[in-house]
């Protein structure tokens, strides 16, 4: 008779509505400690195979330092340069093989399977098959772990009680490095063999109440099967993944990244994966997922951090992120980025070849003009210098042509007047240009109302006093480096890419200067850097280069992108596949249509498949059906999952004044952090984050406090929400940002309204 054993390493006070095939029993620890003996026995021959690998590795990499040592000196032929190559490529493997064996994550081998290759009754035919983060073999080359990503693991994900694919049980193996901690049981079949025992509640559910910790947990031992298709999905096109919260969609798209870099290393490794978030404290807590899965080489980045040269954290307020998000700014930039700098001489004065040379400013212009059509900027100058000498020989015309222009090019006055009225344009200059409203006016002519452009020239004057870009401005200096072309340290003939666009007559346009200094904004003084130096060198710091391709582009709370954050993923795109994660009903951005025509311009005409997730893993039911409920009120079409995990703990509301809210958040907290053992938010709008902020919290850590916006992507065992009637009216996705801030925690939750 089959034994099937719960498992006594972890309490669990919460319930889960389990199907018909999954079994439940109370059995003896003693049997629990068996299985975990038995199971100890083939890691432990795991590590010590592992240690002798890596001494392999060790002694290869030796080799290959011995192999290129010469004691030649002087010209190095041919055969030694071969040697050198070989060596390096010999010591680079061996070292990067090492390093990953010496790499023991957590959870090494985390999971077996026991299949029955032979489905006749009492048949001996049984395989024992362990799965883990990486493939380790024995002396004889015989398998001892296989990798959760190769095809012969593919089993451990996929199968059910429906379709079993041979396997008798799935068990997860629970380490803390090397010590196997605890195991959980599901039973495939309906009635297993009389030798075997089944332990616990199965893996799922015991991950799904375990903490939360700071960072991401990888799920490689507890994917599902609907899960696993995304992840093994085919590498090329657009894979989307969609799902409301909690479904799992951020880590499934990580688990894609992994699975992409073991398929096809050769083109993932070698052309790169970017994953991108919405956030710093997105990425901060996802950092580890891939590395525990043995993957360093992916890069990560926020939203803000797109840009070399640009790091933001600071978002703008909802009405300025929506005109700098807009498609409209493309107009607005090209402007801007054929506009003539601040302080640009208005005329051209010289003498050459015996002649008075004047131009005056309808000529410049249209010398800018007619370079700009066809050239960006940065990479102009031989056009510039060769229009410039045509309008001067054009304004005589006595002599030699010729010889007039090679003179004119070569004369020190030309070259003096081109530094001030050429120079290398930075994008992000251009942009402080805009501190001043009435350019922005002029550039913004027939695009954006007098009110727009009033925020626009708010926002980057806050920039330009504080020293910090926001996270929106990211974009648009990538569009402007598209435009104005790299810098360039010597002149230059080389041309870059560029969008070209509809062009512009820009003589209307005039030139304004720029004050030197501006004392206050419409709504009063802000906090200033040190100096205004400080500020522009924090602002303007560090060069802009070509934007980074990839093979592969992985975005995580896409509903969120704006139309030009879309654009500046594309250009780093062009030639990859995606991975797409999103769900509309936790939207910040406005205007969806605009963000799907950017969207769909960046994916280009690839094949497009679409994968659903609609189980809420990470919401105690009580808490899932509040969020939905206030989200169905706003957005009656909201994807909503289903939550398979009760507390039995409804959501706790308080009414406070704002007396009283600190007082109240603390007793909410003080009380949470004697119900749950991992993380704590305190999710508050701005209009309360002085106050919480500035406030010491008990827990030794476990608290924190966070802006709404910032938990995007984000979960935590508890969180109080505070004032979700300011967090709906400041944010600029509304009701769906309070959405997302109540869909934060795993296992308790209060809510603070104000009175």
């Amino acid at each position: 008779m089959t034994r099937l054993v719960r498992s006594h390493h972890e309490p669990n006070s919460e319930r889960h509505v389990s199907g018909p095939d999954q079994q439940h029993a109370e059995g003896t620890s003693a049997e629990v400690a068996r299985e975990i003996a038995t199971e100890q026995a083939h890691v432990d021959r795991v590590y010590a195979e592992l240690a002798k690998a890596a001494a392999r590795a060790g002694l290869v990499e030796a080799d290959g330092l011995a192999r290129g040592r010469t004691d030649r000196t002087g010209d190095v032929r041919d055969e030694e340069l071969t040697g050198l190559f070989e060596r390096d490529a010999l010591v680079f493997n061996a070292a990067r093989r090492r390093t990953t064996l010496e790499s023991q994550y957590e959870g090494l081998v985390f999971g077996r399977l026991d299949l029955e290759h032979d489905s006749r009754p009492g048949s001996p035919d049984r395989e024992a098959r362990y799965i883990g983060r990486l493939g380790v073999r024995d002396d004889d080359y015989e398998p001892l772990v296989i990798d959760w990503r190769a095809p012969a693991a593919a089993a451990f994900y996929r199968a059910t009680p429906v379709e079993p694919m041979g396997v008798i049980r799935r068990r997860v193996l629970r380490c803390k490095g090397s010590d196997v901690v605890g195991v959980e049981d599901d039973l495939m079949v309906a009635e297993a063999p009389e030798d075997m025992v089944v332990v616990g509640d199965g893996a799922l559910l015991a991950a799904l109440t375990r903490s939360r910790g700071t960072q991401m947990r990888d799920i490689v031992a507890t994917i599902q099967r609907h899960q696993d298709e995304a992840i093994r999905a085919q590498a090329r096109g657009i894979t989307e993944i969609t799902g409301g919260p909690g479904t799992g969609k951020t880590v499934v798209a990580l688990h894609r990244a992994a699975y992409l870099l073991y398929s096809d290393r050769r083109r993932f490794e070698s052309g790169g994966i970017l994953v991108v978030g919405p956030s710093a404290a997105y990425t901060a807590y996802i950092e580890r997922v891939l590395p525990s899965l043995g993957e360093e080489s992916v890069t990560m980045r926020s939203l803000g951090d797109i840009v070399d040269g640009i790091t933001a954290v600071r978002l703008d307020a909802p009405g300025t992120a929506a005109i700098k998000g807009s498609l409209r700014m493309r107009r607005v930039l090209s402007r801007a980025a054929r506009d003539a700098a601040p302080g640009a001489p208005a005329t051209f004065r010289a003498f050459v070849a015996g002649r008075a040379i004047r131009l005056d400013t309808p000529v410049l212009d249209r010398i800018r003009a007619q370079v700009l059509r066809s050239h960006q900027r940065n990479l102009a100058r031989p056009a510039v210098v060769s229009a410039l000498a045509e309008a001067a020989w054009a304004s005589h015309r006595e002599g030699d042509r010729a010889e007039f222009l090679d003179q004119f090019e070569e004369h020190l006055e030309v070259e003096a007047f081109l530094r001030e009225w050429w120079p290398q344009v930075d994008p992000r200059e251009v942009l402080l240009w805009m501190t001043e409203e009435e350019r922005v006016r002029r550039y913004g002519q027939g695009v954006l109302a007098p009110g727009e452009a009033a925020l626009l020239a708010e926002s980057f004057m806050h920039a330009l006093e504080t020293g910090e870009w926001s996270a929106a401005d990211a974009a648009l200096v990538d569009d402007l480096s598209s435009r104005l072309g790299l810098v360039q340290d010597e002149p230059s003939e080389e041309r870059g890419f560029y969008e070209i666009e509809e062009f512009e007559d820009l003589t209307q346009y005039g030139v304004a200067e720029v004050r030197a200094s501006r004392q206050a904004t419409p709504q009063g003084s802000r906090r200033r850097a040190a100096t205004p130096a400080d500020a522009r060198e924090r602002l303007i710091h560090g060069s802009i280069g070509a934007p980074d391709e990839y093979a592969h582009v992985l975005v995580d709370e896409a509903q969120d992108l704006s139309p030009m954050q879309w654009r500046m993923l594309g250009r780093r795109g062009r030639y990859s596949s995606w991975t797409v994660v999103g769900d509309a009903a936790q939207a910040s951005w406005p205007d969806a249509d605009e963000a799907g025509t950017a969207r769909a311009e960046a994916f280009g005409s690839q094949e497009r498949r679409l994968f659903h997730m609609d189980t809420n893993y990470r919401n105690a039911r009580e808490i899932f059906d509040y969020a939905a409920e206030v989200v169905r009120a706003a957005v009656p079409d909201a994807d909503i999952p289903q939550a398979v995990r009760e507390t039995g703990v409804d959501p706790v509301e308080v009414t406070v004044g704002r007396e009283g809210l600190v007082g109240a958040v603390r007793e909410a907290v003080d009380g949470l952090l004697d119900e749950v053992e991992g993380s704590i938010a305190i999710v508050t709008p701005a209009v309360h984050s002085g106050a919480l902020f500035a406030a010491t919290w008990p827990g030794g850590g476990r608290v924190q406090v966070i802006d709404p916006m910032s938990t995007k992507g984000l979960e935590y065992d508890a969180t109080v929400i505070v004032d979700p009637g300011a967090i709906t009216a400041e944010s600029p996705g509304g009701v769906r940002v309070l959405y997302v801030a109540l869909t934060r925690a795993a296992h308790r939750m209060s809510v603070i309204r104000m009175s």
